[in-house]
């Protein structure tokens, strides 16, 4: 049984550690690896270096969305591509745990899953409206 009371708090507190995680993300490739290398890396795999920019603006834009609860349902559906594609590229050779060198793929893999839950859930509380609306409380 769901209660209706938590569950908006639920899918609160599911919507903002998924977007730290995104904004930590992109951090990452914008302040430590640097947009350029990280599009280097992205060649290194076989894809276009200029995917690397996307996948930036993408995880920036998406975390922001799922921090302010603007559209995070639509946001985790972007990026849940964006996890699986580390999981097609990166660690899925890797095998299952994370602690395997190079990361295996069992985080990106809950990641994603955790992105669904947000889809299917919705805002939860205090996500903005998109427009010029206040605070949503749980109640609304």
């Amino acid at each position: 049984m769901i209660d209706n009371r938590t569950a908006p708090f639920a899918a609160l507190a599911l919507r903002l550690s998924l977007g730290v995680l995104f904004l930590a993300h992109a951090g990452l490739k914008l302040f430590v690896f640097t947009p350029a290398g990280t599009a280097k890396f992205f060649g290194s795999l076989g894809l276009p270096p200029a995917l690397a920019y996307v996948v930036i603006a993408v995880e920036l834009i998406g975390a922001l969305a799922l921090i302010l609860g603007v559209y995070a349902r639509v946001a985790a559906l972007v990026l849940i591509p964006v996890i699986l594609g580390t999981i097609f590229t990166v660690h899925g050779s890797a095998g299952f745990f994370f602690t395997n060198p190079n990361g295996g793929w069992e985080f990106p893999a809950f990641w994603a899953i955790g992105l669904l839950a947000v889809a299917l859930l919705g805002d939860g509380a205090y996500a903005l409206r998109p427009g010029p609306t206040a605070l949503r409380s749980a109640t609304a």
